[in-house]
């Protein structure tokens, strides 16, 4: 057991890294500077479901970044969906596991095959998006991140199993946080416990081959909230007069959510043994497919007429189908959007002004109190809400004075 000041210094370390003690006061002062477009959601922020994480970063002589985070309404154990804000842990432990593996010539673009061993599973042994007709780690990874494709993180999430998800996340320190559940594939407790068998190949060789799994344990939280609503539509599209029961559907705080950015763009603050295991490979991928418009994007490529350009940035430009890409600007974001919530966790980079914050935030909204029945005001309050919460504080960082000039070249890639 650490002594006394060894769990201070613990405890120390730990707010410099994390941020932990937070300035409650400085966004709602900024909201609040603007009526016109927040009064609507601070008159009702238990309503809309608010919560905002904003941290400011600002770099020492040696371009290492220091944290200061400020807070509104946030509240770790408050539940709300995660939606897919859960697949970028998913897509870090994915790569993590194969590099553990350590197998000669298997990598993130060796095919991986998908088979079916359990009720309700499919397999999977082409994908017609990518450049060589094959699925691979590294394609479904370029899906999740360019438009958050649900199937994409099914595999990912069969491959590394529910069990080893959740033991990464504890690994990692995100303790208000699980994942348990695959996406549109109407999941029960007992399928989301079996995950599929999945084989790697080089050509007709085998390179690496994982039976199916199941996972026995369960992942309690002592969260509030998770009953939601006054009823909701079931999956016979019968409407149930009871409220929505979200108790054990996946969980991702905005408090996780913002560690898991801060460690994944910002390594160097961390000490080597507490570093996602990730080659420079692995950090490039991952940034340049959190950054890419899907418009940019050729392998896969999409119809710009379902996803434009800056379909997945809802902080900074709330998916709005006619804004322009601002000149100087990158968003690295991981969205979700289900059953009213908006979520958006982002670092924003704007090259010509010397501008980085990290934002995160939730907003809701379901005023008919009826879940799963796809009536959500999302075009009307929540896309709203997060393009004028990005510009908000984007605009309060222009004007903040910084003592040294950020070195931000290692976040301009070649897209």
């Amino acid at each position: 057991m650490p002594g006394p000041g060894l769990l201070l210094l613990m405890l120390l370390v730990s707010q410099a890294v994390f941020g932990q003690q937070r300035d409650t006061v400085l966004v709602e002062k900024l909201l609040k500077s603007r009526p016109e477009l927040f009064g609507k959601i601070l008159s009702h922020p238990q309503k809309n479901q608010v919560q905002i994480l904003y941290t400011q970063i600002d770099r020492d002589a040696a371009n290492v970044p220091h944290f200061k985070s400020y807070s509104y309404n946030l509240d770790d154990l408050h539940y709300f969906f995660p939606a897919s804000t859960v697949k970028l842990p998913t897509v870090i432990f994915a790569l993590e596991k194969l590099n553990d593996l350590k197998i000669n010539g298997l990598s993130r673009t060796s095919a991986m095959i998908t088979g079916a061993d359990f009720t309700k599973q499919t397999r999977v042994e082409r994908d017609s998006s990518a450049a060589n007709g094959l699925p691979s780690l590294e394609h479904y990874i370029k899906k999740i991140l360019l438009v958050s494709d649900n199937d994409a993180y099914n595999r990912l999430y069969e491959w590394i199993g529910r069990a080893e998800i959740n033991e990464r996340l504890r690994k990692n320190g995100l303790s208000t946080s699980r994942i348990l559940n695959r996406y549109a594939v109407k999941d029960t407790e007992e399928t989301s416990r079996h995950t599929n068998p999945v084989s790697f190949y080089e050509g007709a060789r085998l390179l690496y081959s994982q039976p199916g799994q199941f996972d026995p344990q369960n992942y309690p939280l002592n969260l509030t909230n998770t009953s939601m609503g006054r009823a909701y539509m079931d999956s016979s599209d019968r409407l149930v007069e009871k409220p929505f029961n979200m108790a054990n559907k996946n969980a991702f705080s905005l408090t996780d959510q913002q560690a898991v950015m801060k460690k994944l763009l910002f390594p160097e603050v961390f000490p080597e043994n507490e570093r996602f295991h990730l080659t420079k490979s692995d950090y490039e991928l991952i940034y340049t497919y959190m950054s890419k418009l899907p418009s940019e994007s050729d392998f896969p490529r999409y119809d710009p007429s379902e996803y434009w350009p800056l379909y997945a940035k809802f902080l900074f430009y709330g998916a709005d189908k006619e804004a322009i890409p601002q000149n100087g600007v990158r968003v690295f974001n991981k969205y979700g959007d289900s059953y009213g919530f908006i979520i958006d966790n982002a670092y924003v980079v704007d090259f010509e002004n010397n501008v980085e914050f990290m934002l995160s935030a939730v907003v809701q909204s379901n005023e008919d109190g009826i879940y799963n029945d796809d009536r959500y005001e999302y075009k009307e309050v929540c896309y709203p809400f997060m393009k004028n919460l990005g510009r908000l504080i984007y605009e309060y960082e222009l004007g903040r004075n910084k003592e040294r000039k950020a070195d931000l070249s290692r976040f301009r890639l070649d897209y």
